[in-house]
């Protein structure tokens, strides 16, 4: 069976109750949280084994967000547990026209401070089939990013399919580096591309024309942009890129776009409404698409199982998407009535 590592930060998760502003009522909502993390947890819920490799301090913080993930049947035996502390974000739900917030307090994380040389590749890659890494772990940090290049040139040295998220965050890339400067090198070794349109844009330097980042969404300028970063990057086997229509904080449109340099592929749309938290969106579609190709071999069904599991992330509470195949599949068949099975 394949076996996936995932390479990230894990974060501790303040987030205000409901749809409160920060701060509005004295306390805050304590999970954890992040990109590869998130990935891992999916993966593991899906059923496929998963390694999840971090920095960790070695404090009571550290340890709660070590167990945390380990209780989802996650391996967490290649964490490390060094450094000073555990970044945190914080996070206020959005509600009709008010955007969602995030604050990131996560300058000096343990990842953070992680340099070349800190972590065994060899080691860790050994007997695994596939590596991910997302654009949000190079952006904290130099030595992070020079980290993360280590770890995708290590996987594909040994022949390891490599997956890369692209995740722009702006408020994350502040050391001196614009995020194309770094991201290229990395994207240049991976097998697989994840993306939104914005990704492609600000991670990889890409212009869309049209701007796909404004007006109605189409497919097919999409597949376009899909189309050109595979042109930009021929390692590249696969390029997927989600498509989201903003309605408002509580109601979104939500599929996605795959190119494999056969054809472009289009989902099924889904028309989300009410939304209880998008936070960990993309990163329940990085997993389901990786959990797709996978299982699947069939690149159409790989995209539906994606877009139909980050579909349900937007009614879970929380970064870590808590669903099994068996619900996502039956999305996929059209069973998404909300009615009580019984």
């Amino acid at each position: 069976m394949t076996r996936v590592v995932t390479f990230g930060e894990v974060m501790l998760r303040l987030k205000s109750p409901g749809f409160e502003r920060l701060f509005q009522s004295p306390q805050l909502e304590a999970t954890f949280g992040g990109a590869e993390a998130n990935v891992a947890v999916s993966l593991a819920q899906f059923g496929l084994p998963v390694s999840f490799v971090t920095a960790l301090p070695a404090n009571p913080l550290g340890e709660s967000a070590l167990s945390e993930i380990r209780k989802f049947g996650v391996d967490t035996s290649l964490i490390k547990r060094v450094g000073d502390r555990l970044g945190i974000y914080f996070l206020e739900s959005g509600s009709n026209q008010r955007a969602s917030k995030v604050t990131y307090d996560r300058a000096g994380s343990s990842i953070a401070t992680a340099k070349p040389g800190d972590f065994d590749w060899n080691a860790i890659l050994e007997g695994a089939s596939w590596f991910h890494i997302s654009g949000v772990t190079p952006a904290i940090s130099a030595s992070a990013a020079a980290v993360s290049l280590e770890a995708v040139k290590a996987a594909r040295s040994k022949r390891i399919t490599v997956s890369c998220d692209y995740n722009y965050r702006k408020n994350l890339w502040g050391y001196g580096k614009k995020a194309p400067e770094v991201m290229r090198e990395i994207v240049s070794y991976a097998n697989i591309g994840i993306a939104n349109e914005e990704d492609c844009q600000k991670a990889l330097g890409i212009d869309a024309h049209p701007d796909v980042s404004k007006g109605k969404l189409d497919a097919e300028r999409y597949s376009a942009l899909a189309e050109k970063v595979l042109k930009e990057f021929p390692n590249l086997e696969k390029q997927a890129i989600t498509l989201r229509e903003s309605h408002s904080a509580d109601h979104n449109g939500w599929s996605a776009i795959l190119h494999n340099r056969t054809k472009p592929l289009t989902s099924r749309k889904y028309d989300i409404t009410n939304i209880v938290d998008r936070v960990g969106a993309g990163d329940s579609f990085a997993a389901g698409f990786i959990y797709g190709l996978i299982t699947y071999k069939d690149d159409q069904r790989a995209l539906e199982f994606a877009a139909a599991a980050s579909c349900l992330k937007h009614s879970i509470l929380g970064d870590f998407n808590r669903v099994d195949v068996a619900e996502v599949e039956a999305l996929m068949k059209g069973e998404g009535s909300g009615r009580v099975q019984r």
